[in-house]
């Protein structure tokens, strides 16, 4: 890895970080709980239109880390990492065969992923399928969180951010 590549990767893991640690401090948007804007996810998907699927694993997996260690718990970790590993997963493999002005696309399926792995961690940890009564929920907040920071990062990937 070159030095200004590294410095990119560093430079989008503070953003997302800083993201994360700012939304954290703001109301829930919902009286439901788990709905948060994922404004971090911007940030991701710049990565992965950008710099590469293999740089924005790192900078999500970074993020996901030192956000739970200033921000969150234990049990925040297990969540995150949950959302953010089905979201990537999902937000890379469409990726491949939506690009420029479908990025808001990708952001919604990777929010709606998100949820379902947060849904299934919180299953696991609570042993109880008793939280997929917030699927609904879950699922319209991912259509409209998900556009929002979709449509965020495909005016910045726009833009011309080059890695």
């Amino acid at each position: 890895m070159n030095i200004k590549r590294l410095a990119i990767d560093a430079v989008l893991t503070a953003a997302a970080l800083a993201l994360f640690v700012i939304e954290a401090q703001l109301p829930p948007p919902a009286a439901v709980p788990g709905i948060k804007l994922g404004l971090s996810n911007i940030v991701i998907l710049i990565a992965v239109y950008t710099m590469g699927k293999r740089d924005a694993a790192v900078i999500l997996l970074l993020r996901v880390t030192l956000g739970s260690i200033f921000a969150g718990t234990v049990t925040a970790f297990m969540f995150s990492a949950a959302g953010g590993l089905c979201s990537f997963l999902v937000m890379c493999l469409l990726s491949r065969f939506m690009k420029g002005n479908r990025i808001w696309a990708v952001s919604v399926f990777g929010a709606l992923a998100h949820n379902m792995g947060q849904l299934a961690a919180a299953s696991v940890l609570l042993e109880s399928a008793k939280v997929l009564w917030y699927f609904p929920a879950l699922v319209l907040s991912a259509l409209v969180t998900g556009a929002v920071t979709g449509i965020c990062a495909q005016y910045v990937v726009k833009r011309g951010v080059k890695g």
